[in-house]
């Protein structure tokens, strides 16, 4: 090895020595505080400057200082639950849970207390300082779970409605530290980024890699008692909405206190749909702290709702109830809501399988007239519905870029039509260029067709990168509502259902009443008599191949509102198209939707029982076994349709 490298090496080792040294040095002091004497190793931790030689003291006078028998490491627990989170004293990091049986506590006596409070290293109290509002929220990233109950609860006491949504982001792992300033922040996923907004002002503060932020982590215990803050806090809001979500975190969580307070806003609420809510969430309140005449009413209450919390509360209380009359009331109710509750997953069954199947039939009413009225087999269609995803996406970053914010939400209208161009001038120039040379040979056609859907997807990886692309859902898209508890219709699923329907009567439009679709289906049926009657075969031929390809364009724009973009999205939807193409009956509209509604809901009522992967199975054994005896699939074509 040269000598040059070896004095290198040398010299980091000497400037690492320090820090070695230092980091054992403070593992074997927080170690002595567990032996019979631990005077030296409180002395010495008492005059260190690193923070976690605090923590270890203050544990060690709070009564929290362990040592797990496993290891013999020292530990800081709290508890959560049954169980103790457990952070390791001399490291800081938080690692696994564990059971009370599995630590010894090490007890200071009065003599090491007094020694304790002598090196100003006592339990801490209870900081009675006023806060403002963002001095509550920064308070939130305590050092230990009990102080964060206890910042929790100074920041609930100021009754700042902005208060809720940084205790629901703190309850759902969305609130940061920012790691360039410290700033707390709320995170919301954008992508493979996080949108972040200020949480002590809530405005919006810009887009960062999530290893930018690092998250602000609580326990189970502290979990459920910002549920029931939340629920507090919200119930007298001027907000309606907020109200709702208020009483809505309450159903099962309300206490005595709470039950007072959701008595009274119950009292006071005009809004029909919020005062249900509220009543629920008092009959589950009542079920379980009530006298008798009280849990009978609210079990009556109870069977009424279909909500899936009301099934678990009345499950759990039919074992803990001691009242045979009110248990037999409770098994009633429960009975009758599992029959609801039953009736309504068949209906959400339903509803997603449409949902499924109008996806299917976006994807698959291209290959309709590209596989099914030309004839090519197209394994490049998958990746024109990758393209119309991608213009979706850019047409997206487009409006960012360059028009005011308040247009944003135009921006997926003229996506549409750029999908479609898009897609559609590739189709052209693959059947131009390539397709056009192949009629008639099957095989070459798929095996050049793969070809370039490979080439299509590298295209895409060069000029977009590899990582998946978030195309945002407009506002008018987002969200959804509840037809009844337990069964929710999201907007974008609600409009793509509707947006496919719309574009399956255009095309059958363009097909039966339109000099085009005249053309097309002449050149289909008879290519050598259309070209004798003066129909332009091979132009009628690049406009058919380029209608399928601008189709799959736009279906690629509707499928970027339910997922990710990315250069394998096509692949996803090749094979099932095909599948709905020949199950529905090659050529045939009305073929391509039944097929495409009767393939989606059979698997959406496949996966519970089966699972997804082998849901798809099951239905590509039954299409196979299906083509054996009506191989031109349920609605075939007729007369010289047919022979073509």
């Amino acid at each position: 090895m040269p000598i040059r490298l070896l004095k290198l090496l040398a010299i980091v080792a000497l400037l690492l020595l320090p820090l070695t040294a230092g980091a054992q040095e403070l593992k074997d002091l927080i170690a002595g505080l567990g032996e019979p004497d631990p005077k030296t190793a409180i002395e010495a931790l008492a005059t260190n400057d690193d923070p976690k030689a605090k923590a270890a003291l203050q544990a060690l006078a709070a009564g929290t200082l362990f040592r797990r028998l496993s290891d013999s490491a020292v530990i800081i627990g709290e508890k959560d639950g049954e169980m103790v989170v457990v952070t390791n004293a001399a490291s800081g990091e938080i690692e696994d849970m564990a059971k009370p049986e599995e630590l010894e506590l090490i007890e200071a006596d009065a003599a090491v207390k007094a020694l304790l409070e002598s090196a100003g290293a006592t339990a801490e109290k209870a900081d009675d300082t006023p806060l403002d509002f963002a001095g509550a929220v920064k308070a939130l990233n305590a050092d230990s779970f009990a102080q964060k109950g206890k910042a929790i609860e100074r920041l609930s006491a100021l009754a700042d409605g902005r208060a809720i949504r940084v205790l629901e982001a703190l309850a759902e792992g969305r609130l940061f530290i920012r790691r360039s300033d410290g700033a707390t922040v709320i995170g919301d996923r954008s992508g493979n980024d996080v949108r972040l907004t200020l949480a002590t002002t809530l405005e919006a503060a810009g887009i960062v890699a999530p290893s930018a932020v690092e998250p602000v982590v609580i326990n189970n215990n502290l979990r459920n008692s910002i549920r029931e803050l939340v629920g507090r806090l919200g119930l007298l809001s001027p907000d309606s909405a907020q109200r709702r979500r208020a009483a809505d975190a309450l159903i099962g969580a309300a206490n005595s206190q709470s039950a007072g307070l959701l008595r009274e806003a119950h009292g006071k609420e005009r809004e029909p749909s919020i005062k249900a809510v509220m009543g629920l969430a008092l009959a589950a309140a009542d079920l379980v702290e009530g006298d008798k005449a009280q849990r009978l009413a609210a079990v009556e209450i109870l069977k009424g709702f279909t909500d899936l919390r009301v099934r678990s509360l009345l499950q759990n209380r039919s074992a803990a109830e001691s009242d045979p009359e009110v248990r037999a009331a409770i098994t009633t109710a429960f009975n009758a809501v599992q029959h609801k509750l039953m009736l309504i997953g068949w209906a959400a069954n339903i509803f997603q399988g449409i949902s499924l199947g109008s996806v299917l039939l976006l994807a698959a009413i291209g290959l309709a007239i590209t596989f099914g009225v030309m004839g090519v087999i197209n394994m490049a269609h998958g990746e024109m519905i990758m393209l119309g995803a991608y213009s979706a996406f850019v047409v997206q970053e487009v409006f960012r870029a360059f028009l005011p914010p308040a247009l944003i939400d135009l921006y997926l209208i003229v996506a549409i039509p750029v999908g479609f161009l898009v897609a559609g001038a590739f189709g052209i120039a693959l059947e131009r260029g390539v397709i056009r040379f192949l009629y008639g040979r099957p095989l070459e056609t798929l095996l050049a067709t793969w070809g370039i859907s490979l080439i299509l997807q590298q295209m895409v990886r060069s000029i977009f990168g590899s990582p998946n692309r978030e195309v945002a859902n407009p506002s008018w898209m987002t969200g959804g509502f509840d037809v009844v508890g337990g069964f929710s219709v999201t907007w974008n699923r609600l409009y793509i259902i509707i947006f496919c329907f719309a574009v399956l009567g255009v095309i059958a439009l363009i097909l039966q009443r339109t000099a085009f679709g005249l053309h097309m289906r002449a050149v289909t049926q008879n290519r050598d008599m259309a070209s004798a009657m003066g129909i332009p075969t091979a132009r009628i031929d690049a406009l058919t191949f380029g209608l399928g390809s601008g189709i799959a364009g736009m279906a690629g724009v509707a499928l970027s509102q339910i997922g990710n973009v990315s250069p394998n999205l096509g692949t996803f939807y090749i094979v099932d198209s095909f599948m709905v193409v020949v199950f529905g009956g090659v050529g045939n509209l009305l073929g391509t939707l039944v097929g495409a509604m009767t393939l989606g809901i059979v698997n959406k009522f496949l996966e519970p029982f089966a699972g997804a992967v082998l849901g798809k199975i099951a239905v590509l054994v039954f299409i196979i076994l299906f083509i054996q005896k009506r191989p031109r699939g349920l609605f075939a074509l007729r007369g010289r349709a047919a022979e073509g």
